[in-house]
């Protein structure tokens, strides 16, 4: 009979949910989080961790598991805890928008690591061969050469078109405009494409997106910050930490590998060819003798 109790007590535990795992590694819902989810997972599995890996969340269903403790550790974007979980609006520098995010979220039981060089805000992009001929390096390039007098088309989806913080204020920060006949509006996915296939000269993209490489494009250094940091950090809960003390230089050296060209690189893998998202994350480990 004490058998027989132990058995259905094991059962209802497991049919309960209850994570038996060491760590637990959240992820959100789109191609960039899910490879570094599962890079993590395997990651501290190889350093002998028993993670559970709980990927494809979104973004506020994650955070607040995280911080009711079901989640241990994720990555997360500075300007994303910034304006979306702390509503702070000011514009702030890349270490400004790091340092304030670390000590809101301190107060929360939450420990912001070494930020990666991996920063998927917002950006403008070109053909690599047409910004090279043109002598476009930075938005200010490209302002400068619009107000010489070159008509040059603009891709952008109905977000970027109207936000707040988005293609108006962008011209007056640079003080530029593309004029109304040269904005071309559409969808965020076809953007790209779009410019690729020559129907822009320039678009709207996310910094981090696999198809920019793919495409045979480049980002214009945006030389005057206009666009929030939105760097790509290890967060875990401080409980987390010190019951596993080695984590932090785990996840500071796993961290500093990873920059925009690496991520693009990455998503590329899974968005352009088609490849396993946890191959591809492997291959990564694997080149950088992590596993």
């Amino acid at each position: 009979m004490k058998h027989l109790i132990t058995g259905l007590l094991a059962a209802t535990v497991l049919a309960s949910g209850v994570a038996q795992a060491d760590i637990t590694v959240g992820g959100k819902n789109f191609t960039e989080q899910q490879i570094l989810a599962s890079m993590t997972d395997q990651y501290l599995q190889a350093h002998g961790y028993d993670v559970d890996k709980r990927a494809g969340m979104g973004s506020a269903v994650l955070r607040r598991a995280q911080e009711n403790g079901q989640i241990d550790l994720y990555w997360e974007y500075t300007g994303t805890s910034l304006i979306t979980y702390n509503g702070i609006t000011e514009k702030l520098s890349p270490e400004e928008t790091y340092q304030k995010v670390k000590s809101l979220d301190a107060e929360k039981g939450l420990v912001w690591l070494d930020p990666s060089d991996a920063n998927n805000t917002y950006a403008l992009t070109m053909r690599a061969d047409d910004a090279s001929a043109r002598g476009i390096e930075s938005i200010s390039d490209l302002a400068k050469t619009i107000n010489d007098g070159e008509a040059l088309t603009f891709a952008s989806n109905a977000e970027f078109y109207a936000r707040e913080d988005g293609l108006r204020p962008l011209q007056k920060a640079y003080g530029f405009e593309f004029g109304r006949p040269n904005i071309k509006r559409m969808d965020f996915g076809l953007t790209l494409p779009a410019l690729r296939d020559e129907q822009v000269d320039v678009s709207i993209a996310y910094s981090t997106d696999g198809r920019i490489p793919a495409y045979g494009l480049v980002t214009l250094d945006d030389d005057k910050n206009f666009f929030p940091a939105y760097a790509l950090t290890p967060v875990v809960r401080q409980e987390t930490l010190e019951a596993n003390p080695e984590l932090a230089a785990q996840m500071n050296k796993l961290s500093a590998l990873l920059n925009d060209d690496t991520m693009a690189s990455l998503n590329a893998s899974v968005d352009v060819d088609r490849q396993n998202i946890e191959d591809v994350a492997k291959d990564f480990l694997d080149q950088h003798d992590l596993l």
